[in-house]
């Protein structure tokens, strides 16, 4: 099977914070960092740090009588590198920046609403003398929620983390963040992401598979309000899709496993 250089970003660390409602009105303007370990950074499914640990900081802007945000995010990366290398050259690339903006509300009915744009920028990867140069992508997405679960979809308007012909390619993500016992939220979440266009006549599906992941997460206030996340996660891709090069031997990018995290929102 082809390399593939699908390996994605993310938008959020890997087991979510959750925020609660205060009981006091919130302001107009709201200003709010957050800051996260984990052990492995996953996005949809696939390791972006070949199964090492990540550091990853963000920033959010909320209008709240519009429900108009904007944000960014940084966490540090390997496979862009690791794709690049894996073609003879020598590889950079090793920070992922997310910009998104958007608006969100409710719809009425106990329905809520989220839609908005995400764009993946890649600093140093642009390679023009291999296939997949550019990394870089930008989604549009949508979500509507009710109670503890949501549907969202997002479509690529690029070609997709630097897939040849890929562009329109979509994700479909089916979840729910349920509150249980003590504080403890249960986290639920099926995907699928579908790679559309074909490279050099073989069809891009190739690369289309589902994830799935099941976590825990609960937030202590008496440690500084850090929420530590636990899950179990993976995909129905099989042996063949590897991280390359790698030092400790190629391996799934996909494959089943345990995620730790350590994250705080100031």
């Amino acid at each position: 099977m082809k390399k593939l250089i699908l390996a994605t970003a993310v938008a959020a660390s890997l087991v979510a914070s959750f925020a609660h409602a205060e009981d006091a009105p919130k302001p107009d303007n709201e200003v709010t960092f957050n800051a996260a370990v984990v052990n492995d950074y996953r996005y949809r499914g696939l390791t972006q740090t070949r199964f090492k640990p990540a550091v990853q900081v963000g920033a959010d802007y909320t209008h709240n009588p519009t429900g108009l945000y904007l944000g960014t995010w940084l966490t540090n990366i390997k496979w862009i590198k690791d794709s690049v290398e894996a073609a003879g050259k020598n590889g950079k690339g090793n920070l992922e920046w997310d910009i998104y903006g958007g608006k969100r509300g409710d719809i009425g009915g106990g329905f809520t609403y989220d839609v908005g744009g995400l764009y993946y920028y890649y600093p140093r990867n642009n390679y023009a003398d291999i296939p997949a140069k550019n990394a870089n992508t930008f989604e549009l997405y949508g979500q509507v929620g009710y109670g503890p679960a949501y549907f969202k979809y997002s479509q690529s308007l690029t070609n997709l983390f630097g897939n040849v012909n890929s562009k329109y390619s979509q994700y479909f993500d089916l979840g729910a963040n349920i509150d249980t016992w003590y504080g403890v939220i249960l986290g639920l979440h099926l995907g699928h992401q579908s790679v559309k266009g074909s490279n050099g006549g073989v069809s891009n599906e190739q690369y289309s598979y589902t994830d799935w992941k099941f976590g825990l997460s609960k937030t202590f206030d008496d440690l500084a309000g850090v929420t530590l996340g636990v899950a179990y996660l993976g995909t129905n891709l099989k042996d063949g899709v590897t991280v390359t090069p790698a030092s400790d031997g190629s391996k799934n990018v996909g494959k089943s496993g345990f995620l730790v995290s350590l994250s705080k929102t100031f």
